[in-house]
């Protein structure tokens, strides 16, 4: 049952699919226990509002109409950041002017850190949403306290094991390295993502029986209140649609068809690039396994090349019934099928958390930052996915066979059972993540809708 509260709540989700996802997760979760919710967004990958009928939305121009947004360099997240925030300044200040308006908060996504800085000369109170895991966050602020302690490092080192991040080796350091080292405007930017500035809490898209120990750890260094309330998809009313790319649901009825836990789905999320190579090892590597597969090929991602024009002559004639190839797919529809028996993923914490919720176990090729945490993670703390350490199909055939078929597959498919009933008992009404979303509406609620100004600072007192 709905809650009837005046309070407003105001999301910025950056707009990219693995972000934007679950901001608008989060504003169901909220609009369900009862506030009002706007949620302020860029031009670009701006939400279908016919989606969200229960948001009320707010457009700001992020001034990237000219610029190539299919992969986001630091240098355009900054420059959104910069452009967001009169936009941003301007519709708080008319909306706080308007009667009848009680604005309880803005939570924000840690990429667009520029509403901090907003709202605290406003004084409204603001919160930080975290759309990854706690795991990428501590790996995050452990090497920035002391980034020369890991770069530059030597080819050698790779895979040498770094024993205060275990289990990270330096190939999974999650910043953009270039020749073994890091350029200064990437530590900058993570410095900015990982400061919360004056806000007053932060949200998890997490659980807290999987990641307790390392939410206590973070939760020391920030010293506010935190409540991971995931899994957001699950945790609010029936999830509506996010997705930005259209989605092709033909695949399902492809799906059904097919035998119990015998699909392979294949996807390496929104944002991926991959080289031709790399298209035709997997293409041959699916084929060799022999298994059944659904393979998204999403448009774009493959540099230098249309949609699926690189893969090798004839192919689909080749695998016929037994291989699917589409553009995009439903991806927690299609996690939830009882075909699907494996995921090869990307590792974005988004698909991470939908594949366990649906005890699909995975095979992990992970690209950058975050999905590199969770690959390891997954395969070496959790155990319940395998990860490619060589892109090439003789090792990714060998690695489906390993998972859909061997002994070694059916312990990692029973990890993940286990893991999934953890979550499920946490959004029991005496669960983990039902209790801190509990006291998450208590603690917006009692926000004040302006906070105090701040102390000044006298020199020589």
């Amino acid at each position: 049952m709905e809650v009837e509260r005046k309070q407003s709540v105001i999301l910025v989700p950056c707009p990219y699919q693995g972000h934007l996802t679950p901001m608008l997760q989060l504003g169901s979760i909220l609009h369900s226990q009862g506030f009002s919710v706007i949620v302020a967004h860029t031009r670009h990958n701006a939400p279908n509002y016919t989606n969200h009928p229960q948001f009320v939305f707010h457009s700001m121009d992020d001034g990237l109409q000219r610029i190539d947004m299919s992969f986001p360099s630091v240098e355009t997240l900054y420059s959104m950041n910069e452009n967001c925030k009169v936009h941003l300044r301007n519709y708080l200040v008319t909306m706080m002017e308007e009667e009848g308006n009680e604005l309880a908060c803005i939570v924000y996504d840690s990429v667009m850190f520029f509403v901090d800085d907003v709202a605290t000369q406003l004084r409204v109170p603001t919160v930080v949403l975290y759309t990854f895991s706690a795991a990428f966050l501590h790996s995050m602020i452990i090497i920035l306290q002391q980034p020369e302690k890991y770069f530059p490092f030597e080819d050698s080192q790779l895979m040498d094991p770094l024993p205060e991040l275990h289990p990270l080796r330096y190939k999974d350091l999650p910043f953009y390295v270039m020749k073994n080292t890091i350029p200064e405007w990437d530590l900058e930017f993570r410095r900015a993502m990982c400061d919360i500035g004056s806000s007053v809490a932060t949200i998890w898209n997490t659980m807290q029986d999987l990641e307790d120990s390392t939410l206590l750890r973070l939760q020391e260094h920030y010293k506010v209140p935190f409540f991971p309330i995931g899994p957001f998809h699950k945790m609010g009313p029936l999830d509506s649609l996010s997705s930005i790319f259209e989605e092709d649901n033909s695949c399902l009825e492809w799906l059904d068809k097919q035998a119990p836990n015998s699909v392979l789905y294949v996807s390496l999320g929104s944002l991926a690039m991959i080289n031709d190579k790399e298209l035709i090892e997997t293409a041959w590597g699916l084929a060799n396994s022999e298994q059944p597969f659904l393979w998204v090929i999403r448009p774009g991602s493959i540099s230098g090349f249309q949609c699926g024009e690189a893969l090798p002559d004839g192919y689909e004639e080749m695998v016929g019934e037994r291989g699917r190839i589409v553009k995009w797919a439903p991806q927690k529809q299609v996690l939830a099928h009882p075909a699907v028996g494996g995921f090869y993923t990307h590792c974005g914490w988004n698909s991470t958390v939908e594949s366990i919720c649906e005890q699909v176990p995975m095979i992990c090729r992970p690209f950058i930052a975050d999905q590199l945490v969770h690959a390891r993670y997954l395969s070496q703390i959790y155990k319940v996915g395998f990860e490619l350490e060589v892109i090439e199909r003789t090792v990714i055939e060998k690695t489906i066979r390993k998972l859909m078929l061997s002994e070694e597959g059916e312990d990692v498919k029973k990890r993940v059972v286990d893991m999934k009933q953890n979550i499920v008992a946490g959004m029991q009404i005496d669960g983990t993540s039902h209790k801190n979303l509990k006291d998450l509406v208590d603690f917006i609620s009692a926000l004040p809708s302006r906070l105090p100004p701040p102390t000044p600072v006298v020199v020589g007192s």
